[in-house]
């Protein structure tokens, strides 16, 4: 196109001085470098590349045309003027941590939720250009949709949501109810300015420093709660493992005292002295019973 411009007021000039003396003989060459310009412009124009992940959007006189150029070499009108758009995926990020979102500084989305609390999110948007309604968002909205439309929409749904929610239900319990029920308004909203919404990603909830503070004495107080009944559930096992040996001695000493009887013990009291009698440190052995004691020798 700047070939084709400058061919023609390099033709506009070679006409202006045909009638100047001294200078009209170069009037000639002007036109034969003008037309040569034209036709190289002319040839240039008429084929644009459109690299992958991309398409073109053709206007004619500010006029945007419905069709797309598609990735590759086309060849177009060369009055076209060619808008390369990507349908990659994209990210819009707003962060409160500064220099990571598009944003610089803090550019997290502060809300206020059904009790009253002002909570702040950080939020990731996922989308990309749909190729067939490319010409629409020029057309409508232009090449900077992401100040236009991803991002007053993304923060205004957050806002409008978030005040059916607690502040504490919204951290915990809620998230992904809250996620799905914005992804939805959003995605509605993006499909009607010709953008596919691909996620949403809300990336940290960041509570008032109060109610932190009661959640974490809750947590602590659960984790206590917790380790106490750990506690008693121990003492309670090692109190039936007592009971239970306790009860087998007793069975035991019931068991033994009902099975033995006088003859029986004076058996094995005769048993036991013989052993002792055979030892060699027994001297002298006493037994006795109802009857006189006998004394024995363990040397004799």
């Amino acid at each position: 196109m700047i070939l084709i411009v400058l061919g023609v007021i390099v033709l506009i000039l070679a006409f202006s001085i045909r009638t100047v003396p001294n200078v009209s003989a170069f009037s000639k060459t002007g036109i034969l470098i003008a037309l040569l310009l034209i036709g190289l412009g002319v040839v240039f124009s008429s084929f644009v590349q459109i690299d992958a992940g991309q398409v073109g959007v053709k206007k004619l006189f500010g006029k945007v045309q419905p069709t797309v150029l598609n990735s590759g070499l086309n060849m177009v009108n060369p009055l076209y003027e060619i808008e390369k758009m990507d349908i990659r995926t994209q990210n819009y990020t707003m962060s409160g941590i500064n220099d990571e979102g598009h944003k610089s500084g803090d550019d997290a989305i502060k809300v206020l939720t059904a009790d009253g609390l002002e909570v702040t999110i950080d939020l990731t948007v996922l989308y990309r250009v749909v190729p067939t309604d490319a010409p629409k968002l020029v057309r409508e909205t232009g090449v900077d949709y992401e100040d236009k439309i991803v991002r007053p929409i993304a923060r205004t749904r957050i806002r409008d949501n978030a005040v059916y929610y607690e502040a504490i239900a919204l951290f915990s319990t809620k998230r992904d109810e809250f996620q799905n029920r914005i992804f939805k308004q959003i995605e509605s909203d993006f499909k009607l300015r010709g953008l596919l919404l691909e996620n949403l990603l809300v990336r940290n909830i960041t509570l008032p420093t109060a109610v932190k503070g009661t959640i974490e004495q809750k947590i602590q107080a659960e984790q206590e709660a917790q380790k106490m009944q750990f506690v008693l559930q121990k003492e309670r096992q090692e109190a039936d493992r007592k009971r239970v040996e306790a009860q087998g001695i007793a069975d035991y000493q019931r068991i033994i005292s009902e099975s033995l009887t006088d003859k029986q013990l004076q058996y094995e009291q005769i048993k036991a002295t013989m052993e002792l009698a055979k030892s060699q440190n027994a001297k002298i052995i006493m037994m006795g019973g109802k009857t006189a004691p006998v004394i024995l020798d363990a040397k004799q």
